[in-house]
């Protein structure tokens, strides 16, 4: 019965996959003329590279993912920030998922030449859970990879924030003191940094605006707040020094209160093995009398 369950639901899933790979679903209409209405988008800030075995074999299979609505707009603003095209994520979530759900049936055909055998329902229901796995692998990683380059994004901009106001208390205006301060950090948030700020100058924008672009592609709302700011002091001749000071202080303190939470989970899960440890002790000196116990009724 559960052969013939997993059975069914497997080849309704490909039914269904290889209708909407022939027959994508039409854009509503709204969406549709909304799209042709609505002004270009400035040119993304975030670089990204087009690079992988997984990406070249799985391409077949963009199109019908991107028919399903994937990737979405949380994931598809990670993968912005780790420099990986969308076409290449959803190939390789394919190739993946393709592999895992292949990888059984192969070792099974292996088992059978050397006359050994697991039955059909292991391929079938390990197939189908590595698969799985397989699919949601790349989106889970890419996430992580997100939240590590955004939280070392923000201790670089608490320091970028620093060498502004230090640079605007010497004299420099506001777009030297952008400029200046962003040529002596190194690595790769400052390289965004730079690249919004050379962005600015080739399109003849403030750098402002291009800061606050960074800040939505990076989703990381400090930059938003620095664009903002530097805003102020260039339009209308605002005094942002103190306000600079306080926002890089303000970031510090937020992230030496992340780094406490962080530690503070990492002792409690620590804690955790050596409960089970204690629990299994206890189970081992309590097995002889409770089977005293059960043999004398």
């Amino acid at each position: 019965m559960i052969t013939a369950l997993v059975l069914g639901a497997g080849l309704g899933v490909g039914l269904w996959a290889l209708a909407v790979w022939l027959f994508p679903p039409r854009p509503a209409l709204g969406v549709v003329l909304a799209r042709v209405s609505a002004p270009p988008a400035p040119a993304p800030i975030l670089a990204t590279e087009d690079a992988g075995w997984a990406a070249r074999i799985g391409r077949p299979f963009i199109a019908p993912l991107r028919a399903l609505g994937l990737p979405g707009e949380r994931l598809s603003r990670d993968l912005a920030v780790i420099g990986r095209p969308v076409s290449t994520h959803l190939a390789e979530k394919a190739t993946l998922a393709v592999a895992g759900l292949l990888a059984p049936v192969l070792l099974q055909l292996l088992l059978t030449v050397a006359d050994l055998s697991l039955g059909v329902e292991f391929p079938i229901v390990a197939g189908l859970v590595l698969a799985v796995t397989g699919f949601v692998l790349p989106d889970l990683q890419a996430r992580a990879d997100a939240a590590k380059l955004r939280a070392g994004f923000r201790h670089a901009l608490s320091a970028y924030l620093d060498l502004v106001w230090i640079t605007l208390a010497g004299g420099a205006g506001v777009d030297s003191a952008l400029n200046d301060s962003v040529a002596i950090g190194h690595g790769w948030a400052f390289t965004q940094i730079r690249r919004a700020l050379d962005t600015a100058r080739l399109t003849r924008s403030t750098p402002w605006a291009t800061l606050r672009q960074l800040g939505e592609e990076l989703d990381v709302t400090e930059l938003a707040e620095l664009a903002a700011s530097v805003s102020l002091a260039g339009t209308e001749g605002a005094k942002v020094r103190t306000s600079l000071a306080a926002k890089a202080g303000a970031l510090r303190t937020h992230q030496i209160t992340d780094a406490e939470g962080d530690a503070t989970a990492a002792t409690e899960r620590m804690s955790l093995p050596v409960m089970l440890l204690f629990l299994g002790f206890l189970a081992f000196i309590a097995y002889p009398a409770l089977t005293q116990v059960l043999a004398g009724l």
